[in-house]
């Protein structure tokens, strides 16, 4: 690809910047909560790393932002800045090359998102970007296989809830040295609140509500070596959760009922900075407080990933938040995850998929889990447990599937639970509609354990659910045609550099035949 011209890129990207700040949210886009004072350390202009992401047979995004200072604002002139880019299809970057220029608007935080197009399917890639004599770190990224192709098999993690001071990403470090092709991160990329002494890493930080306060929370979180390193060496499948905008939040509300226009306009703030520090293409820009980032991502005819939203559009918990005994309200055919036009999607596309597996990556568990309290049992209202009449719909979406061909992969919970999804979950025996996976958090937590008070009451009151663990770590998938393989890789502790990773357990599902089974 021939190189543009870079002053008349530039040209045209300056009448395009002056547009980035408009919109109804300008007042928190414009607006900045001060950090107490931090040492500066001199960092090169691509601090924040590279990454890659939403692979296409022929393509995939790269991804890099400019910042010289990233904790303060970036630290770039407040004008567009021309960016080079390169790949090709060795290390050395010099067989079969791409290249171009692209703009990095100051609007956009100098992040840039380049769609690659033109490329060979499943097959690796290496890339690196320059600007002003600096170049970034080389990354590497692959793409997806070719429509009706049936790879011989498929390997990725799964990872979520990353919380900067919980502890270190000593998981990442692992993961990024694992055989993989692809990572799938399930939300939380970062935290809201504000950081604490207490945390096994500390930077003084409050909550974060304004644009300038979300970017600066990023770049913390992609300062880090170890989530830099898994961005380099694969592409990465994301999604949001909670905490990229506030705790437990629903739609337009959020938990302390802050009203609706005030709350849109810091939604808004949080959804442009994920944009602009993840590997997205142009079609989740955000537009003012709404992002369609739920969307499929096929890999051959092997497996079709179903990426879903659970937040921008579910309707308050009807139940109340927290863990409460059920209430008529969870029934409500109006409460919803979804959103009518998220569900009307996956419904359609469920019943059109011709993948041997379909994927369901989404956040929050989707499998009961009555938990024992005094007075009776107990249910996390935030997950699909508070929402019983909208998991009824799912459900008789994945009944129409043919048996033991569906996966669901969440998080969000910080620990890892596999379960077979009954048909009805308070009677033994029924269908079996697939199975699900949860990931446990990185670092979000501290160090956890294997084992928690009360571990054996939870499972012998859900008896579709096979496994607990509530160590951090990731969960590593290798799937074939006809097997699906799940890993949990665990470390014993995060709060301080250096712990090493197992596999606690293993599991296995055949395809058509429903239910999981235990390995080892």
């Amino acid at each position: 690809m021939r190189p543009l011209n870079r002053r008349e890129l530039l040209r045209r990207a300056a009448a395009l910047a002056g547009l980035a700040g408009s919109g109804a949210a300008s007042a928190l886009l414009a607006g900045c909560t001060p950090l107490k004072a931090a040492p500066r350390e001199p960092r090169g202009v691509f601090s924040l790393g590279v990454a890659s992401g939403d692979p296409l047979p022929d393509g995939v995004v790269l991804w890099t932002r400019l910042a010289r200072d990233p904790l303060y604002g970036g630290g770039m002139p407040e004008v567009p800045l021309a960016v080079d880019w390169r790949l090709a299809e060795d290390p050395a970057l010099t067989v079969g090359v791409r290249s171009g220029t692209v703009p990095a608007l100051p609007g956009d935080s100098h992040a840039v998102h380049v769609e690659v197009g033109g490329l060979e399917p499943e097959r690796w890639y290496w890339y690196r970007f320059f600007h002003d004599g600096e170049r970034s770190r080389l990354g590497r990224t692959r793409t997806a296989p070719a429509p009706g192709s049936v790879p011989a098999e498929m390997r990725f993690a799964v990872a979520s809830c990353q919380a900067w001071h919980g502890g270190y990403y000593t998981a990442y470090r692992h993961m990024a040295a694992e055989d993989l092709h692809l990572v799938v991160f399930l939300g939380d990329y970062i935290y809201e609140g504000r950081i604490s002494t207490k945390g096994a890493r500390y930077f003084p930080s409050d909550t974060t509500r304004t644009l300038a306060d979300y970017r600066n929370r990023y770049a913390l979180y992609k300062l880090d070596a170890d989530l830099q390193a898994a961005h380099a060496a694969f592409p990465w499948v994301v999604t949001w959760d909670d905490h990229e905008v506030v705790n437990n939040y629903a739609g337009a509300t959020d938990p302390v009922y802050t009203p609706e226009p005030l709350f849109l306009a810091r939604r808004a703030a949080a959804y442009r900075a994920f944009y602009e520090h993840l590997p997205l293409r142009a079609a989740q820009r955000p537009r003012g407080p709404d992002l369609t980032l739920y969307r499929s991502v096929a890999w051959g005819d092997l497996l079709t990933l179903f990426v879903l939203d659970t937040r921008q559009y579910r309707t308050d918990q009807p139940c109340a938040d927290g863990v409460q005994p059920l209430c008529a309200g969870a029934r409500d055919p109006a409460a919803t995850l979804l959103g009518p036009a998220q569900e009307a999607w996956l419904t359609g596309a469920l019943g059109a998929a011709t993948a041997r597996w379909s994927v369901l990556a989404q956040q929050v568990p989707v499998m009961q889990r009555a938990l024992p309290r005094a007075g009776g049992l107990h249910y996390a209202m935030d997950k699909w447990d508070g929402y019983r009449a909208a998991r009824e719909r799912l459900f008789a979406a994945l009944a129409a599937r043919p048996p033991g061909e569906t996966i669901v992969l969440s998080g969000d919970v910080h620990e890892s639970w596999v379960g077979d999804l009954w048909r009805d979950f308070d009677r033994p025996g029924s269908a079996i509609l697939g199975t699900e996976f949860v990931a446990t958090s990185i670092s979000s937590g501290g160090d956890g354990r294997d084992t928690k008070p009360g571990t054996a009451a939870i499972l012998a009151a859900n008896p579709h659910i096979r496994y607990y663990n509530g160590q951090r770590g990731y969960l590593r998938c290798a799937v074939t045609p006809t097997d699906w393989r799940a890993d949990f890789r665990t470390v014993p502790y995060v709060r301080a550099p250096g712990g090493p990773v197992e596999t606690a357990a293993s599991f296995r599902v055949q395809r058509g035949r429903p239910g999981v089974v235990r390995l080892g």
